[in-house]
């Protein structure tokens, strides 16, 4: 029990150490720096004559550059040495891990074109130091499901017109509307109402009909499927929005460093607003009859009808 004690106050100490440096606005603005840096020296080496040139000069950028991303990740480790279970519960700590320590593996370092890839792979570590960035990239994942039937009832949509289009424009227009692919093709290019004007006036000689064949489309895909689709993107932002400050006030509250006050005026602000609302909703409702009254109306009958 005398050992476990000091070794638990050290980690705390080096813990305590590490986050006040992680924590610091200097270490997250240099880390930003470098990561910007790395994502231009990919971009020189896509000069050949310059990369020829400078070969050894890049060699060594790229070098220290990872030498400072894998002191940086080093140094988030160690601030979460004294809870390394928490290390892990933030996928941004996950994945700076695994893009950092993926430079180390033999296999994909010997490759280029990977080694390629996950250098890029660290350019979006800078949804780290940029919060509404980072809000956009929770708002993208968490809008993925709507997302994902927002696309299967679109191509329903258009695989049914497409099907309409080939029935009916097939001989006619053999370019556009010659198969399914063709027809599919042509509706999805009209989907961003881009050559809609040549497409009517092409089914007008075809039809008179045509026309409402290309406005119902340009009506259900361009604005009513489209509109969707920015609704849903917009409530995955308000979620995100609502996850991000929840994990600053969590991370506040593990800290010791959030306001108490604070917390307890926002409760007192929900709860009144809460009470505005059911004061509200109890206006709207017709008042209850008083039973008492009635009952005192009909003994007064009753006696009437007696004497």
């Amino acid at each position: 029990m005398t050992d476990a004690m000091p070794a638990g106050r050290g980690r705390r100490k080096l813990a305590a150490r590490c986050r006040r440096i992680t924590e610091d606005p200097t270490f997250g603005m240099t880390v930003f720096v470098v990561i910007l840096l790395n994502a231009a020296l990919m971009g020189a080496e896509t000069y050949s004559g310059l990369a020829r040139t400078h070969r050894q000069a890049l060699g060594i950028a790229e070098e220290c550059c990872l030498a400072l991303f894998t002191l940086e990740m080093l140094l988030r480790i160690g601030s979460f040495i004294d809870r390394p279970k928490a290390f892990f519960r933030d996928p941004w700590n996950v994945f700076d891990l695994l893009v950092v320590a993926s430079a180390f593996v033999p296999l994909l370092r010997e490759n280029t074109t990977v080694l390629r890839l996950l250098r890029l792979a660290r350019v979006l570590r800078t949804a780290r130091f940029l919060p509404h960035l980072r809000i956009l990239l929770i708002a993208v994942g968490r809008s993925l499901p709507g997302t994902a039937s927002f696309l299967f009832v679109g191509a329903l949509v258009l695989y049914v017109y497409a099907m309409v289009g080939w029935v009916c424009f097939a001989e006619s227009d053999p370019q556009h509307y010659g198969s399914i692919g063709r027809a599919s093709l042509t509706l999805f290019l009209l989907t961003t109402l881009d050559g809609l004007t040549d497409a009517v006036r092409a089914g007008l000689q075809i039809s008179r009909f045509s026309i409402i064949y290309y406005a119902s489309y340009a009506l259900l895909a361009s604005f009513v499927l489209v509109n969707v689709l920015i609704g849903v993107v917009l409530n995955s932002l308000d979620e995100a929005r609502e996850m991000e400050a929840e994990d600053k006030r969590a991370r506040e509250r593990a800290d010791g460093t959030g306001d108490p006050a604070g917390e307890v005026r926002e409760r007192i602000v929900a709860a009144r607003i809460a009470l505005d609302e059911l004061e509200a909703s109890l206006a709207d409702t017709p008042p209850a009859p008083d039973r008492g009254k009635e009952r005192e109306e009909n003994r007064e009958r009753e006696l009437e009808s007696a004497v």
